[in-house]
Formats: structure tokens, sequence, C-alpha cells
């Protein structure tokens, strides 16, 4: 089921981009004069505003795999409470080693002054396990010249071993 609502999601998404690209001709005309043909960029990309928040993708190639990225990010509220941003996205590799399909999604916090910032993150590897992730980090300005910042970060892959865990913390004083 929800193999089918990511890949629902990603023909959305291809059916509402509109991908455009003006040729070399057209762009640098002057600038590339006298300079040889160069070669066609490989990758196309796009984002368009749908929804209150914008879909994006990249699609394209390198020389031993064809890869396509789609997903969509929304500002779920922006005010005195801080800025909540909302992401989902997708990617599919097809390769010479392999295939790979991946999908998760993303929320990012950060409050009104910007110096408490958290993220929280789910990712699925189609035939893997779900991976989550969270991080979280503060600042605090005793005075003009004194701060003090920690912050630490977990991860797991659900329902395998222990998480890693990782904190910092880290006090300046400007002389």
């Amino acid at each position: 089921m929800q193999v089918q609502i990511i890949l629902g999601f990603a023909l959305l998404a291809c059916a509402c981009a509109q991908v455009s690209q003006a040729s070399y001709e057209e762009r640098d005309s002057d600038h590339y004069k006298f300079a040889k043909p160069s070669r066609h960029p490989r990758d196309v990309t796009w984002d368009k505003k749908v929804g209150g928040g914008k879909v994006f993708g990249t699609l394209g190639n390198t020389d031993d795999s064809l890869f396509g990225k789609a997903g969509y990010k929304k500002d779920i509220f922006n005010d005195d409470r801080g800025i909540l941003k909302g992401e989902a996205y997708g990617s599919r590799v097809l390769g010479a080693s392999g295939d790979s399909s991946y999908f998760g999604g993303k929320l990012d916090w950060a409050n009104a002054n910007k110096n408490a910032e958290a993220t929280l993150e789910l990712t699925k590897q189609i035939g893997g396990r779900t991976n989550a992730a969270a991080a979280a980090s503060k600042v605090w300005n005793f005075d003009k010249n004194t701060h003090l910042s920690a912050g630490g970060t977990v991860s797991q892959d659900l329902g395998r071993g222990k998480p890693d865990v990782g904190l910092a913390a880290k006090f300046e004083h400007i002389w």
C-alpha cells in the first residue's frame, strides 16, 4: 500500500511539473560565441508551487545509472512558536550494480529567534529496514560574549540493535 502511495505521488509530481530549459544558444550566445559547443546537461530539475507547498524533483543519469527523485515540501506553521517545515520524498535508482527505491519524511523545527532547532526523519529503503533519526540543538547566550551550545542526535534502524547516540556541547567566551 505504501509503495502504491509513493508511486502515485511521484506520478502526480511528474504530471504537475512544468519542465523547460533554455538552450545554450539562447542563454549564452554572446558569452560562448567562440567556444566549442558544450555538452547538454543530463539532469532535468523542476519545482512548482502546489497546495501551499512545493513539488520538486530531478531526473537524470550518471555514467552507470539512471535516477529519479521527487518530493513535496511545505511550511506547516511560521509564527511565534517558530517555523515547522515538513517534507516527503522518494527516489529510484537503476544501475548496473543493482536497483534501489527509497522514501522518507522529515520535520524541521526552529524557534522564532533561531537559537533552538530540532529534526525528525523517517526513511525506508524498499526491501530494507526503516530508519528513524532525530537531532536537536540549543544555544544559550549568557551575555554578548559568552555562549553555551549543546545538541544531540539519535538514530536507529527500527527493530534492530541499539540506537546510535551522539551528544556535544561547547562553551565559548570571546575575550
